[in-house]
């Protein structure tokens, strides 16, 4: 009920904001680099990278130094691993089941997604995109046998430093509600683990647009994925955070 008073109340405010937002922050392209490969040596592993802006690693230099380059780096110290990157700027849960529908059906043993933001701004309730969370899940384990998806938190936007108040405020009110709602959706899904880290949004640790990671992030990012991804998958725990 909060969130829909504030809604109504400051909507022409926020809408005002956003277009604002949008008009002064720089846009970021997409890292160059690799979306895809195979290296490594130990234990076969194939992995899929699935989400948004931060899974395609926009805020760092080079695929080497975004999510899908500091993970794989990590994973192939133990494994052999053959690994696809399919992210893009601005997707939200809906865009990505679209893309999947028009890739060709494989396996993968882990996914991990990286999807929210893009769904907070549209202005997509928690109860609407859980719903559209759990048909990913069963696209990804129908049509891509992925026994085990490894679902990203969303980033803590009330601290994001490109956000006007109260702009920042709402919507980081309404991302700490998804991931209220993403934590309890992977605990009780089998093969789900809902991934947190307990980072701040430190300007000096984002990129130059106040809104996406900056290389150090990727790389506490990445260790704690490459770290649960090392754990065998009879393990019972499906929902962890950072430290």
């Amino acid at each position: 009920m909060k969130h829909l008073a504030a809604t109504i109340l400051l909507g022409p405010l926020l809408l005002l904001q956003g277009r604002h937002v949008r008009r002064v922050t720089p846009v970021l392209s997409e890292p160059p680099g690799p979306r895809e490969g195979r290296h490594g040596a130990g234990s076969p592993l194939r992995l899929l990278i699935l989400g948004d802006s931060a899974a395609a690693g926009v805020g760092a230099p080079e695929q080497a130094d975004a999510l899908s380059g500091q993970l794989c780096a990590r994973l192939g110290r133990c494994f052999e691993l053959d690994w696809t990157l399919v992210a893009q700027t601005g997707a939200t849960t809906p865009d990505t089941l679209q893309t999947l529908a028009s890739m060709p059906a494989e396996r993968f043993d882990v996914v991990v997604t990286s999807l929210g933001v893009n769904d907070v701004t549209s202005g997509r309730s928690p109860k609407r995109w859980i719903e559209e969370q759990a048909r990913l899940v069963a696209v990804l384990r129908r049509d891509f046998g992925a026994p085990r998806i490894l679902m990203s938190a969303l980033p803590p936007m009330h601290l994001f430093p490109a956000l006007p108040q109260p702009l920042r405020a709402y919507l980081g009110a309404q991302a700490r509600r998804y991931n209220v709602a993403l934590q309890a959706f992977a605990a009780a899904t089998e093969g789900c683990t809902w991934v947190s880290l307990d980072l701040a949004a430190d300007p000096a640790h984002m990129a130059q647009d106040g809104f996406h990671p900056g290389p150090s992030v990727y790389a506490a990012w990445a260790a704690r994925l490459a770290a649960l991804i090392a754990v065998p998958v009879a393990a019972p725990e499906r929902t962890t955070g950072a430290g």
